[in-house]
């Protein structure tokens, strides 16, 4: 949950030391030799005999602490990890906490404060949207240039052609810009739970599913890019972002997990 260190290039190797003690509200116990705390650019010390704070997973108890070796004052440096939540997000509600009817936003599912979407998924869309409190994983997962991998399993209308998936693949043009290459195939229908409403279907004209990856977020960009080789979107989940999934995730329910990003893609 957290890590101790001296000084903040070493961050990933912790010191055992005297004169402060961190209690982690898991049960488990560590010490730190510090003057100063400080934590997201809080800090709280000087020489009073005993002092505590409480910050996220634990409470900080400084006793003593001008009781170091030799005297001379360290500083230890407190990093919470970031808090991420993957939610699968059902058909028919905003990526928001605020502005929709009942049922319709994210605070009616997620209980959990101080959480924002790190990118958004429509209205009309289904799958898996991810929540974090940390505005520099935010902007990793969600902006282009970070290249994060997106997996989206698509129903569309009609027969789709060799060309057609060859076209995903290379990019297609759309009002706003030639998409990036993206990876594509015809997938066999996903083991996914119905959605509410049921998709609407025209008996006279098949429908497939297709596999797209992509790692770009534009507005509805799925959706117009297999409109834009002639197979209309019927039915859209989102199934990956980065290095998660929804998988053991149903419908409007949601898990908190580590996070870290790994490298990006380039």
């Amino acid at each position: 949950m957290t890590r101790l260190c001296h000084k903040p290039p070493r961050i990933d190797q912790p010191r055992p030391a005297q004169g402060v003690s961190i209690s982690r509200r898991d049960g488990r116990a560590v010490e730190c030799t510090a003057l100063e705390m400080r934590h997201r650019g809080n800090s709280i010390g000087g020489s009073n005999p005993s002092l505590s704070a409480s910050f996220p997973f634990m409470t900080l108890t400084l006793n003593s602490p001008d009781a170091m070796p030799g005297g001379k004052a360290r500083s230890c440096f407190l990093v919470s990890m970031a808090r991420l939540i993957l939610f699968n997000k059902p058909y028919g509600v905003l990526s928001q906490f605020t502005g929709g009817g009942p049922g319709e936003t994210l605070a009616d599912f997620v209980a959990v404060k101080g959480v924002y979407p790190a990118g958004r998924l429509d209205k009309d869309s289904e799958g898996l949207l991810l929540l974090t409190d940390d505005g520099k994983l935010q902007a990793q997962i969600s902006s282009p240039k970070f290249n994060k991998e997106k997996t989206y399993l698509v129903q569309v209308e009609g027969e789709p052609s060799v060309d057609a998936l060859v076209q995903l693949r290379k990019g297609v043009t759309l009002k706003d810009g030639p998409t990036r290459p993206a990876r594509a195939k015809l997938i066999e229908p996903p083991d996914l739970w119905p959605r509410d409403p049921p998709v609407r279907f025209r008996k006279s004209v098949p429908d497939h599913w297709i596999e797209l990856i992509i790692t770009e977020g534009r507005n509805r960009q799925v959706r117009r890019m297999t409109a834009a080789v002639g197979l209309p979107t019927l039915r859209l989940v989102r199934w990956r972002v980065a290095n998660w999934t929804l998988e053991g995730i149903a419908p409007g329910q949601w898990r908190e997990v580590r996070a870290g990003l790994g490298p990006a893609r380039r």
